[in-house]
């Protein structure tokens, strides 16, 4: 019989921060087929390339639903290229600072290959098609930010082309 996964749901989008042990620790408890974890959190960085200034804060947006729905769709596709057993995805939204979380993605699998590669092949997604929009503040004011060419590529390798119509 097959450990049934935590009874965590898959993608979880929220204002509160997160803390990787604890959901790492939960995704993989009592599930002894788990040799390897893999997992990625993204911060808020006080620059980016090509702005003049430093950047004091991100404010991320999303469309309830359809988000987390994307997601879900993303994860069953990396749980058919790779030999996975559990994922969890928080991605943050609201006001950030520098140095604040923004995503965690983690991945348990038999291996630590299977686990590095689908927790980059979502990452790879949620860069460039998940339903989210970010601004950040700069001294020079607010700006949008689009996807950047070396993500699109990124998920491109993926078999996957960017929709950033």
């Amino acid at each position: 019989m097959e450990p049934s996964q935590a009874p965590l749901s898959r993608v979880t989008i929220q204002a509160a921060d997160f803390d990787l042990n604890a959901e790492i620790a939960a995704l993989r408890a009592q599930d002894p087929r788990v040799g390897a974890v893999c997992s990625f959190v993204g911060t808020v960085r006080d620059h980016t390339a090509g702005t003049a200034g430093r950047i004091s804060s991100m404010e991320l947006e999303h469309y309830p639903g359809m988000t987390e729905k994307a997601i879900e769709a993303m994860i069953d596709e990396a749980q058919q290229r790779f030999d996975i057993y559990a994922t969890r995805v928080i991605h943050r939204i609201g006001l950030l600072q520098p140095l604040d979380q923004i995503v965690m993605v983690a991945v348990t699998s038999a291996h630590r290959g299977e686990s590095f590669q689908a927790c980059e092949f979502l990452m790879d997604y949620l860069k460039t098609q998940a339903p989210f929009w970010k601004k950040e503040q700069t001294p020079d004011g607010a700006r949008w930010v689009d996807a950047r060419v070396s993500d699109d590529n990124a998920l491109a390798r993926w078999g996957i082309l960017a929709n950033n119509s």
